[in-house]
């Protein structure tokens, strides 16, 4: 019986699954965590609301995502060593205006 298991679910193929899984977690709380922020509730008060915002956090986090590497080739460096918290902090203070500079 035990060898059957083991055939098939080689040890190899699992630690890659457990790799990955935790390449996942760490997305998740890229987003919740980092990006939203520990205590942010989403504010919508209607299904559609609260699925638009679900959507602007997954588009910001795509988008800083896509950074990194270019971020990275443009450093020389290996696209694993870009933090997404630096790159989350890098990208808020690009987009954050001293009051009053800027008029629409």
């Amino acid at each position: 019986m035990q060898g059957q298991a083991a055939r098939r679910h080689p040890a190899r193929q699992l630690a890659a699954l457990y790799r990955e899984r935790w390449e996942i977690e760490s997305v998740f709380a890229e987003i919740k965590t980092h990006q939203r922020g520990a205590r942010v509730v989403l504010s919508s008060k209607t299904p559609d609301g609260v699925r638009q915002q679900i959507w602007a956090h997954l588009l910001v986090h795509h988008a800083l995502r896509e950074l990194m590497p270019r971020t990275a080739a443009t450093r020389g460096l290996d696209p694993d060593r870009v933090s997404f918290t630096e790159t989350l902090r890098s990208a808020r203070r690009s987009a954050t205006v001293t009051p009053g500079s800027f008029s629409p």
